[in-house]
């Protein structure tokens, strides 16, 4: 389907030989390129836009895009930004802790006595649709998103200066980030959006330092 990087997070390197031998021999160069990494956070600061998938809904995870919806939604903004799907283990899925990185969510509809299908088929669906948008979509120019350690950084300057001025419970203080994060996940922030907000921050936090 035309997707040519894959980042495995908090998993045993696979045996390259083995995995080819469970494949079509073009896929030599993509099992090859596998990149692994520690941790979740490692691999997503190079990204702009983060798109998570899960099963579960509800008001806490926020509003979720259909398959198609999704593949309609990040071909404008594929074209000038880097996206990554971002999917979690088989038999759990992606926690409310990784999810806080996505700017947007997909489920994959399915009958309710099957909640959930095998990863590997959950990759193969978004892929598919993407690709078939893809084949039909013209181009549109979507300036530069903030990456995700740019809207970190933002997030964790927002978090101390809305605890200085005591608006965060200290007992529960994602409680507020978490509906902040979605917020802003709406918005596209750009990277100049980002500095603009961390700049206020800043500002906000002198002049409280400074009474």
């Amino acid at each position: 389907m035309g997707i040519d990087r894959i980042v495995v997070v908090d998993g045993k390197d696979l045996p390259p030989e083995e995995m080819k031998q469970m494949s079509t021999h073009v896929a030599a160069d993509l099992i090859e390129g596998i990149r692994y990494f520690d941790k979740l956070e490692n691999v997503l600061g190079e990204f702009e836009f983060i798109v998570g998938t899960t099963s579960r809904r509800g008001s806490a995870r926020g509003p979720v895009a259909s398959p198609r919806q999704m593949a309609e939604m990040l071909i404008d903004i594929s074209q000038h930004n880097r996206v990554a799907l971002l999917f979690g283990p088989e038999d759990r899925g992606l926690a409310n802790e990784d999810l806080r990185y996505c700017q947007a969510l997909v489920t994959i509809p399915t009958a309710e006595t099957f909640k959930s299908i095998n990863l590997s088929h959950a990759v193969m669906i978004l892929c598919y649709e993407l690709w078939t948008v893809r084949k039909e979509a013209l181009a549109v120019f979507t300036p530069r998103l903030a990456t995700s350690a740019e809207t970190e950084g933002m997030y964790d300057q927002i978090k101390t200066l809305l605890a200085k001025i005591g608006f965060l419970n200290p007992q529960n203080p994602e409680y507020w980030m978490w509906h902040i994060r979605r917020f802003f996940s709406r918005t596209k922030l750009l990277a100049k959006d980002v500095k603009i907000i961390r700049g206020i921050c800043r500002q906000l936090d002198w002049s409280l330092n400074n009474k």
